[in-house]
């Protein structure tokens, strides 16, 4: 990526997906921040990000953060309390002016949303499409050497939840598809810290085709089309080191948490408590839940404003989230999965299980839910949870030697709680430890994303 395109101590773009696996998996996907000074919008209606017809070319659009230097709030966190008691939502909207405010802990007070540079992040979820460019383009030989795909990934292990296919046989190049074309601008959801790390290596090594800026109300965004380089071993994150981190000021990254938080929560027009909003979708109230069409995954009732894909009521949570609107977790199955698409799951889980309850929501397609952020992002709370690169302390209760990563935004199947702003959540980002294991569709979710040219 040339010079003219990393902005100064800018990083965001955003990779989103959704990891759904095993009893205790978890939607999650990946999100993409930059740092240049994006002022070219995508329309709130725009199509979903873009896959070009040329083999390695993919199209995504950053909304622009300012306001730097903001200031930072103090949050009671959702998960971190005692053992026996992880999960225990703060009362309100647990948001504080600072954590010297907060009560005591347990659950611990956090302090995020202070950034002091402009930056871009993805509007959209990073989608399967774009995620099967590359594949093709960093593993032409089908050869999967850098764990970048697992057979849970696949519609005939996993018919409800696996996005794509593989084929050993294929020509070079085109070893990965997209399994049905309902799931191609659906987000990943099988994402990890590592996977989406390696995606914008991919895109801060590539090439950009073109760069062009735009506006929609009071939102900028810049939209790029970028050539994916085959090399996703160094960018922006070195990848043979134990624990990665930014090696540069400049290049297409995974957002950090206070990256992610501003772009969903805080309001530079002073809405919400101190400034930030409980949820991405608004101040203080709990969005409306997305109603999607059973073969296509597509919402149909976009006309319902603040909308989110997440489980109102979910009956596998003890702690569901009081006051919930009306509804039931939005879900969808291929079509062409027949009959018993909900029933079938992959072979090495867990036997002894009641599976079927334990994944109910399944994701939307990216940007129907229309309900825009404080930036213009689309689906930062609900349909997949998001990675950032931020290492998070040990959670409360383990004594893991393990790269411990935060993630935020919910999934299909999470309670109104995993969307809010308390709802900092743990994944490891360490070697072996990419698996879609991550909290049941309606338990804990992260999204992942993916951030781009941070200036230096």
């Amino acid at each position: 990526m040339g010079s003219s395109d990393m902005v100064h101590r800018k990083s965001a773009v955003w990779l989103a997906g959704v990891v759904a696996a095993a009893a205790l998996a978890s939607m999650s996907g990946l999100a993409l921040a930059q740092s240049p000074s994006p002022d070219a919008p995508a329309s709130p209606t725009a199509s979903p990000a873009q896959t070009s017809d040329e083999p390695g070319v993919v199209t995504v659009t950053l909304a622009t953060v300012g306001d730097p230097g903001n200031h930072s709030v103090g949050v009671i966190q959702t998960f971190g309390g005692p053992l026996g008691q992880f999960v225990d939502p703060p009362q309100g909207t647990g948001i504080y002016k600072t954590c010297a405010d907060a009560p005591a802990a347990p659950p611990p007070c956090l302090t995020v949303g202070e950034v002091d540079y402009e930056y871009g992040i993805g509007q959209l979820e990073i989608t399967v499409s774009q995620y099967v460019t590359f594949l093709n383009t960093v593993d032409p030989e089908g050869s999967n050497h850098d764990g970048l795909y697992e057979d849970h990934m696949n519609s005939v292990v996993w018919p409800k939840y696996g996005p794509l296919n593989y084929s050993a046989d294929a020509t070079k190049g085109e070893h990965y598809s997209v399994a049905y074309p309902e799931w191609a601008d659906k987000p990943f959801n099988f994402g990890s810290f590592r996977r989406g790390a390696r995606f914008v290596n991919s895109l801060t090594n590539g090439k950009v085709l073109s760069k062009t800026s735009s506006t929609s109300g009071d939102f900028h965004y810049v939209t790029y089309t970028v050539k994916l380089s085959p090399d996703s071993e160094k960018g922006m994150y070195d990848m043979q080191a134990e624990t990665p981190t930014r090696t540069g000021t400049s290049g297409f990254v995974l957002p950090s948490n206070d990256e992610w938080v501003k772009a969903a929560y805080y309001d530079p027009k002073g809405g919400g408590t101190f400034s930030y909003w409980a949820y991405p979708t608004g101040p203080f109230d709990q969005p409306n839940i997305a109603v999607l069409d059973p073969a296509t995954g597509d919402v149909v009732n976009g006309d319902v404003q603040p909308l989110s894909n997440y489980n109102p009521n979910d009956p596998n949570s003890t702690v569901d989230t009081p006051g919930a609107p009306a509804g039931t977790a939005p879900t969808w199955c291929p079509s062409q999965a027949g009959p018993t698409c909900n029933d079938v799951f992959p072979a090495d889980f867990p036997p002894g299980l009641d599976l079927p309850p334990l994944f109910m929501g399944n994701v939307s397609t990216v940007g129907q839910t229309l309900t825009l952020s404080p930036w213009g992002t689309l689906d930062q709370g609900g349909n997949v949870v998001e990675h950032t690169d931020t290492i998070a302390p040990q959670p409360a209760g383990h004594d893991f030697e393990r790269d411990w990563r935060y993630y935020h935004g919910g999934v299909a199947n999470a309670p109104a709680y995993q969307v809010e702003i308390s709802a900092f959540g743990y994944f490891p980002g360490d070697p072996g430890q990419d698996l879609p294991v991550d909290g049941v569709p309606g338990g804990r979710h992260r999204r992942p994303q993916v951030a781009s040219p941070q200036g230096g």
